[in-house]
C-alpha cells in the first residue's frame, strides 16, 4: 500500500490536477451538472474564491505527490443570514474511486467546517448516485428534500437530492 498524505491544495500545485478530476467528471458522469470541461482559466477565478471566502481546498496526494481527490466547501446562498451554512463537495479521481478517500476528504472538510465555525454543511447529489449518498449517510448526512427534474444531462432528467449535516458550531452566532 503506497501513503497518501491529506493536504491544502494550492492553485500552483493542484490546479491542473483538479481541472483534470473536474473535466472527467463534467464529461462522464452526473457529478457535475455541467456540459463542456472547463478552461484551464477558470481556476484562478474558483481558486480566489475559495481564498476570498477563506474556504479550504482539501486533497489526497499519494507518496509521488500526485493528486488522488479532493474536496472543498463554498457559499450555499448569496444572503447574509445563511452565513453559518457551505455547501460541499468532493471529487476522487476516476482511477482511485472505491478505496475510501471520499471519507477522508469528508471527514477533514466536516473538521475544516466546525473549526470555522460553519454550522449547517448541504451536498447536492444527483438522486442516482448511490456511492455518495451511502457516504454522506456514514457521515452522519441526512435527506432533507429532493429538488425533482432540475437538471437536464445525457438525454434525461436529474433529480437533485439534498443531504445535510448540522453541527454544534458555531458557539455564539450573531445576526447581521
Amino acid at each position: 500500500m503506497t501513503s497518501q498524505t491529506i493536504v491544502h491544495c494550492t492553485h500552483e500545485r493542484h490546479a491542473n490536477a483538479i481541472l483534470d478530476i473536474f473535466n472527467e467528471a463534467i464529461l462522464n458522469s452526473t457529478a457535475l451538472y455541467d456540459y463542456k470541461p472547463r478552461p484551464p482559466e477558470s481556476m484562478s477565478t474558483w481558486f480566489e474564491t475559495k481564498s476570498k471566502g477563506n474556504f479550504p481546498v482539501i486533497g489526497i496526494e499519494d507518496e509521488d505527490g500526485t493528486l488522488l481527490a479532493f474536496g472543498s466547501y463554498g457559499t450555499f446562498r448569496a444572503w447574509p443570514a445563511y452565513k453559518y451554512s457551505v455547501e460541499h463537495s468532493v471529487y476522487v479521481h476516476k482511477d482511485h474511486r472505491g478505496k475510501g478517500l471520499g471519507l477522508q476528504i469528508m471527514q477533514a472538510l466536516v473538521a475544516e467546517a466546525r473549526k470555522n465555525g460553519v454550522h449547517a454543511m448541504m451536498g447536492g447529489i444527483d438522486a442516482t448516485n448511490a456511492g455518495s449518498i451511502a457516504l454522506h449517510e456514514r457521515l452522519g448526512f441526512r435527506h432533507v428534500g429532493t429538488l425533482p427534474e432540475v437538471g437536464f444531462k445525457f438525454g434525461r432528467w436529474l433529480d437533485l437530492a439534498f443531504y445535510q449535516l448540522l453541527l454544534d458550531t458555531p458557539a455564539n452566532p450573531v445576526d447581521g
